[in-house]
Formats: structure tokens, C-alpha cells, sequence
């Protein structure tokens, strides 16, 4: 599926691209078509957004910039649809412009927004199944991880498994690489140097955890945020991959890179659940197709974004050093035993690791 896409990565954006708009922040109008009937009763005047004639905007949240490999795969997304379905307009939302991700899940999950991008923790918070692909080392890397991810055989039930409570369908995974320590003060060797740290992590009870089992404290804080709380001192150190660290701009504040790669982590793409019951056959065809394209471009677009962002982050100062695996793997080992826990949970996480060998 990638190569619909690999024409798109060359055309001239004047002639090949839609209609740019400004939201808040900033926001790039990709022109899709999901299909009239994915504009809900529910929505009245809040999500949907008026247009030419005949044309629908349906809003996605997403909490990356538009240099970021999520905004392009998505970009391309729409333009996919655009082609193979008519009149909806796909508005991409960047830069946490409708919120953070706890507020705009509660938004797609209302019908005010259609589509997030939003962290595994956060669909964790609601299901603690999705728990089972959370917690560390549970994929090899990341062909592993899109892989099991992508397997309705292993997905099916997970992905269905908010729909009733809380209107929210997940639509498949975009990979956040192996996540790493970055630091303030100066490089990591070994979890007690992290002994006091105070890192940054989203909000739940494996994330912090994770925090502790590196040596530090947790402090969950809003993503957005995080730069100031760096530069401020609130935090000492965050974790997350090299694309993150080089886009928002962190080794301004934390310049060493510590490669405790304690974990792969994974985005998911949500929909409000009646939006997409709404797709005719033919739609949802289309709107599976282009997905796959999506999430497949997103994984090459990563391996080249990591690799440009390690260097452009050295460029400006940023130092990457190598840490003692032994000793965070230790440090790490029983999070699985602690954290996966029912029956299903088990299920899942043993069917991950079955898909690597």
C-alpha cells in the first residue's frame, strides 16, 4: 500500500495539495471523503464545520506538529479519500489545538471531534487490556509491533471493546518508536543515576511504574507543557523517541539522550463509533485501504525522521549515549508480571510475543 503514496511524497504542494486553513494554532485541510453519513445527529453545529456546497469537514486531533511523520501519513490519508470517495473534508487538528489528548478523547467519544491520534496510555485509562501492548519489551521492534497491531486476529475484540461504553472504535496503530530518557543535567548510565529525577510521564499507573523502575520519580504533565516544565525545572528528564525530542524542540532544554529504549511505544487512530458505522461497504473499503497506505508510509516516514532528527538534535548540541543495558533491563523486568494480570490481558500479551518468533 505504501506505493500510493510515494508519488505524493514529490508533487509540488501548490498544485497537489488542498486548501490550507488556519485553526487555532496552525491547521492543514486535508480534502477527504468519509461520506455524508459520517457527519453525526449528535455533533449539531460543534464538529462539523460548513464548507462549499454539498462538501462536510470532519475534525481529527493530533498532538504532533505538521513536520511530524503522523501529520504526514494522515495528510496523504486524506488525500486518498479525497480521491475515492466525495464530499467530506478532513480537517487535521496539530499541536494539541483542540486540547490535549484526555480532552480530545472525550470529544471524539461525544462527537464534537470524529478522529484523535491518541497514546496507548490513554485508551489504557478506559480498557486496561490495552495494557498487554503497553508495557515494556513486549515487541521486538517495530515491523513486530505493526504487525501484531494490524492482526485482527489478535486486535479484533480490543478494538471493538470501547464501543459500547464509550462510542470509540480503534482503527489500527501508528508506531512511537523505542522511547528513551532524555536529560537536563547530564547523560545516564545506569537507573541510579536517575536517583531523584523527577521525569515527566503521561498519566497512568504502568507509566509511573516505568518511571520508577529507571530510578526516578514520575510526574505526570500535559505533553504540551513539557518544554516549559523542562526549561523551568519542574521536571528533570522525560522519556520518548528521538522524532518527539527533535520536532518539539527538547534538547534545547534536556540535551542528553540516554538509549534506555525501555519500550516501543504506539499511537492509535480513534473514531467515533456511529461515524464510522455510517460508511457504506464501498466507503469503508476505501477508508481501510487508504488507513493501510497510512500506517505502512508512517513507518518508513519514521525510520528516515529518526535518523534526520538524531542528526539535526546533534547539530544543535545534543549528545546521545549509550547506557548499560543490563541494568535497566533488570530494573524493568516484572512490570509484565505486575501489570499483566486477567486472563485476557495475558492473552494478548502472549499472542504479541508469539508473533515474533
Amino acid at each position: 500500500m505504501t506505493e500510493i503514496f510515494e508519488r505524493r511524497r514529490h508533487e509540488a504542494t501548490k498544485d497537489g495539495k488542498p486548501t490550507v486553513r488556519t485553526h487555532g494554532r496552525t491547521c492543514l485541510v486535508a480534502t477527504a471523503s468519509v461520506a455524508a453519513t459520517l457527519v453525526l445527529a449528535s455533533c449539531g453545529g460543534g464538529a462539523e464545520s460548513t464548507g462549499p456546497a454539498g462538501e462536510r469537514s470532519l475534525r481529527l486531533a493530533l498532538n504532533q506538529s505538521e513536520e511530524h511523520p503522523s501529520f504526514t501519513a494522515l495528510d496523504h490519508f486524506g488525500d486518498h479519500l479525497r480521491e475515492n470517495i466525495d464530499g467530506v473534508n478532513l480537517d487535521i487538528y496539530p499541536n494539541e489545538t483542540l486540547g490535549g489528548q484526555a480532552e480530545v478523547l472525550q470529544l471524539v467519544a461525544s462527537g464534537a471531534v470524529d478522529m484523535a491520534v491518541v497514546s496507548g496510555a490513554q485508551l489504557e485509562n478506559l480498557n486496561k487490556d490495552f495494557i498487554a501492548f503497553n508495557v515494556p519489551r513486549v515487541f521486538d521492534d517495530i515491523d513486530h509491533q505493526m504487525d501484531v497491531v494490524h492482526d485482527p486476529q489478535i486486535t479484533g475484540e480490543l478494538y471493538t471493546s470501547l464501543e459500547e461504553d464509550h462510542d470509540l472504535t480503534v482503527v489500527g496503530g501508528f508506531t512511537q518508536g523505542a522511547r528513551s530518557v532524555y536529560t537536563a543535567d547530564g547523560p545516564v548510565q545506569t537507573p541510579d543515576d536517575l536517583a531523584g529525577a523527577n521525569i515527566r510521564v503521561q498519566e497512568s499507573p504502568l507509566n509511573v511504574a516505568i518511571a520508577e523502575a529507571l530510578g526516578g520519580s514520575a510526574a505526570p504533565m500535559v505533553y504540551g507543557e513539557l518544554y516549559t516544565g523542562l526549561q523551568a525545572g519542574v521536571v528533570d528528564a522525560a522519556e520518548n523517541n528521538e522524532v518527539s525530542y527533535f520536532t518539539q524542540r527538547h534538547y534545547e532544554v534536556a540535551p542528553y539522550w540516554s538509549y534506555t529504549e525501555h519500550l516501543i511505544g504506539l499511537d492509535y487512530l480513534i473514531i467515533n463509533s456511529d461515524a464510522l458505522a455510517g460508511l457504506s461497504d464501498e466507503q469503508r473499503a476505501a477508508f481501510d485501504e487508504g488507513w493501510t497506505a497510512a500506517y505502512e508510509e508512517h513507518a518508513v516516514l519514521w525510520a528516515e525522521a529518526t535518523e534526520e532528527a538524531i542528526t539535526g538534535a546533534e547539530a544543535d548540541g545534543a549528545e546521545f549515549h549509550q547506557v548499560d543495558e543490563a541494568s535497566f533491563a533488570e530494573a524493568l523486568d516484572g512490570l509484565v508480571e505486575e501489570f499483566v494480570v486477567t486472563d485476557t490481558q495475558r492473552e494478548l500479551h502472549n499472542a504479541a510475543r508469539e508473533a515474533a518468533e
